[in-house]
């Protein structure tokens, strides 16, 4: 009886400095979770990619390009949206060829907006996301839009990547608030309101 419970104590006694003189925290158990491969390939010329995969996948521009100004450009300067297109207002001259059915308004400025659109993006371009609204730089005042009949070209259809083309806005501003204009290019995606350029200049 006396030996069984001997040995019965040691064993108990044995298996205690065992635990206890164990110094080593238990292994942490390795991670059985793969890093997860993109769902599929981002095709950068697919013209209904998004804004979001365009910029997290397809931008190539550096940071100090990205952030151009964007108010106070002059005529002539281009400004170039994140995805590559850029735009240029060309100029604003009086407008002066007349259609028969046309008739000018003597009391205001009445001129044609020439912008330049190069289209340095990998997809074809919705001009229909441009607009333009035009005000007086001196005294206040926002000119009315409008459409001359002859040499017009609207902001509308695609423009396929790599491509330039020059468009028209039409507006007629009173005489009141002068000559000197500021041009805003508004664009909105389907995605998101980007930036909107602002050029400053004088109607010829």
């Amino acid at each position: 009886m006396r030996t069984r419970t001997a040995a019965a104590a040691a064993l108990l006694l044995a298996c205690s400095l065992t635990s206890c003189g164990s110094t080593d925290e238990p292994a942490a158990p390795k991670s059985t979770v793969k890093a997860s491969a993109p769902d599929h390939e981002v095709d950068c010329s697919d013209t209904s990619l998004n804004q979001a995969d365009w910029m997290e996948h397809c931008n190539t521009e550096t940071p100090a390009e990205s952030k151009a100004p964007s108010t106070d450009l002059a005529f002539g300067k281009p400004f170039t949206w994140p995805d590559g297109l850029e735009v240029t207002v060309v100029d604003a001259k009086v407008f002066s060829d007349w259609d028969e059915y046309e008739e000018p308004d003597p009391k205001a400025h009445e001129f044609r907006v020439r912008l330049k659109l190069d289209n340095k993006s990998g997809q074809a371009i919705d001009l229909d996301q441009l607009s333009v609204s035009v005000d007086g730089a001196t005294n206040g005042g926002t000119a009315s839009l409008t459409i001359f009949s002859k040499g017009s070209a609207p902001l509308e259809g695609r423009l396929a990547k790599g491509v330039s083309a020059v468009k028209t806005s039409d507006n007629s501003l009173e005489k009141r608030y002068g000559k000197n204009i500021v041009v805003t290019v508004q664009r909105t995606t389907a995605d998101d309101v980007l930036a909107f350029p602002e050029f400053t200049g004088t109607i010829k």
